[in-house]
């Protein structure tokens, strides 16, 4: 039996692909850093937005181990495939960074408008997001 091969890791690394990536999960930070005062946590009631914000500290460490992570594969000292179980996390970093743009634009909350910074950047960065979030589950025989 053949083992696949990882064809988003040839994106990541050698298109770039890793950017965004790392863009997003950084925007994931600041969003799970910042979820109490998201207007849509507001409209929750108590006990869900506090559940939310406990998971959201519990996540935090995985994405800046996330991030620790592909900097070493970039750097080499990790194998490359070393990331594919952590591709389900950074397609939910980008869906995250996607929709935060998206309702930035949508509604014009101060919120996600600061949280996701310079809206003319964020347009353009939208089609990078779901190409990088195609590739990155990208496999092969």
């Amino acid at each position: 039996m053949s083992k696949q091969v990882w064809f988003g890791g040839i994106h990541f690394k050698e298109e770039g692909d890793y950017e965004i990536i790392l863009k997003a999960l950084n925007h994931y930070r600041k969003r799970l850093q910042t979820i109490g005062n998201s207007p849509e946590l507001k409209d929750a009631a108590a006990m869900f937005a506090s559940v939310l914000q406990q998971e959201a500290r519990k996540t935090v460490p995985k994405i800046d181990e996330a991030i620790k992570k592909i900097k070493e594969c970039l750097t080499g000292s990790q194998p490359l495939d070393s990331l594919i179980d952590d591709i389900p996390f950074f397609q939910k970093a980008l869906s995250c960074y996607e929709s935060d743009i998206k309702k930035a634009q949508d509604t014009g909350y101060d919120y996600f408008v600061n949280l996701v910074g310079d809206m003319k950047v964020a347009k353009e960065i939208l089609p990078s997001i779901n190409t990088a979030n195609k590739r990155i589950n990208q496999f092969s025989e």
